[in-house]
């Protein structure tokens, strides 16, 4: 692992500035945009270095495990291709928040990571400011199509172009999950609710919720959606399923005080109010479901491997779909990253390439699938026995998410310079609502307000 780098309170500062002035790259300006031929493959004999940063590497246990076995894999395929695996610069709880700061600090030093791991909410930003290369134009359309078909799965429909922009794909999608509802079986059965039938509406869940904290003491539910460190995916989920959306289609205009989104956080806040949601922090609230004392939690599978070590031999884990609200249909969004390259230098470039394909092939989802239990995008892997068909069988967890895929809508990224501004300014005031008792109307309404000075100008 690299360790931070002194300064980098002021490189980031650094970083900003030259943002706001369009100077860290964009796509107008890559010189492989302009280019029409795809970089060279590599010779055999040909060695290369290149660095690889993923907030995965910020996260014990199961994350950096399974990463570091993907990269032993990829090493030993690709002998003459050498990977440091890095976590991004930062020191923040959630290492996912400290990846674009670090790229950016990076950047300004001369020497960003030559694949990076970022989110779906930073795409614009990440294409536009940070200036991540066309893979259709690195190593060409068809390869990339090529390398979503598979060597035998291909990419669910709905996945593949996830990371694209204008057509043209930037960034393979590699991560993610969409709101996966668990529960503690054995909680319901102790506080007389059946556990072959979950709650299937927000009314039910309040319900559930009630009956647990009444009859066992325990926290009735908790969701993930609700606070600025767990971004804003989730939330989007909950306003899309409730009819609205948290900014206009056409990006031109901020929505996120619209009533579906204002009764959302009353839902929410109501849970909070009544008791049956402790105030947690996004951490504080899956530990404590993995311990047993929570009853029910809306969340990414990317926390399933800690659920299910916390439930071992104690509790019995299950899953289901994402509730819905009265009268509408579940619109699921997805957490999670794509894969981006920031190399300049084609034998880097070409490396890179080869790296994202090994990430993203049947071989690295299924060690990704059964260490982490992100979704596997090659969802085929899970009628395969060659894959994880067998693994699926004994772990049904998986079935909400792959049920789930058909319907997704994207995570939509904030747009403009100031799009992380935008979107923790509209999670403070939701944050603000839920569990500081805040008037959902007026407080939302304020927020946009700030936020909508903060939109670029068209």
């Amino acid at each position: 692992m690299k360790k931070t780098l002194p300064g980098l309170g002021a490189l980031v500062t650094s970083a900003l500035v030259l943002t706001a002035c369009g100077g860290l790259g964009t796509t107008t300006t890559d010189p492989v945009a302009n280019s029409t031929d795809p970089v060279p493959e590599l010779a055999p004999d040909q060695n290369v270095s290149i660095v690889f940063e993923s907030y995965n590497y910020g996260m014990a246990g199961a994350w950096t495990d399974t990463f570091n076995a993907l990269i032993d894999d990829f090493t030993k395929q690709n002998p003459n291709i050498h990977v440091t695996a890095q976590k991004p610069q930062g020191n923040s709880p959630n290492p996912a928040t400290d990846t674009i700061s670090s790229i950016q600090s990076q950047t300004v030093a001369g020497s960003p990571p030559d694949v990076a791991q970022l989110g779906f909410s930073d795409l614009d930003f990440t294409i536009h400011q940070l200036g991540a290369h066309s893979l259709d134009d690195l190593v060409g359309k068809d390869a990339v199509q090529k390398n979503f078909d598979g060597a035998k799965h291909s990419y669910a429909p709905t996945a593949r172009t996830l990371g694209d922009w204008g057509g043209a794909t930037y960034g393979v999608p590699f991560v993610f999950s969409t709101p996966v509802f668990y529960y503690n079986a054995t909680l319901f059965e102790q506080s007389g609710l059946d556990p072959a039938a979950p709650p299937k509406t927000w009314d039910e869940v309040a319900a559930a919720a009630a009956a647990i904290t009444t009859r066992t003491g325990k926290g009735g539910v908790y969701l993930d959606c609700l606070t600025k460190t767990s971004k804003d995916w989730c939330f989007q989920s909950l306003v899309r399923s409730n009819g609205g959306r948290v900014i206009a289609e056409d990006r031109s205009s901020l929505t996120f005080a619209d009533d579906p989104a204002v009764q959302v956080t009353e839902m929410a806040r109501n849970l909070v109010q009544s008791g049956s949601t402790p105030k947690l922090s996004q951490q504080q609230g899956y530990e404590a479901f993995a311990r047993g004392d929570i009853g029910m939690i809306l969340e990414t599978s990317a926390i399933q491997g800690t659920f299910v070590k916390g439930a071992k031999d104690k509790w019995d884990l299950r899953a289901t779909t994402m509730p819905i609200f009265d009268g509408t249909a579940p619109v699921p969004t997805n957490s999670g990253a794509s894969l981006f390259t920031f190399a300049s230098d084609p034998a880097k470039q070409r490396a890179s390439w080869e790296l994202i394909k090994f990430l993203t092939s049947e071989e690295a989802y299924t060690k990704i699938a059964q260490g982490i239990g992100y979704l596997p995008l090659r969802t085929g892997l899970v009628d395969d026995p060659a894959g994880l068909q067998e693994w699926s069988q004994k772990n049904p967890l998986l079935a909400p998410n792959i049920a789930q895929l058909g319907s997704m809508e994207p995570w939509i990224s904030m747009p403009g310079n100031n799009y992380l501004q935008i979107r923790d300014g509209m999670m403070d005031a939701v944050e603000a609502v839920v569990y500081q008792d805040a008037d959902p109307k007026s407080t939302l309404d304020a927020a946009q307000k700030q936020a909508t000075a903060l939109l670029p100008t068209q």
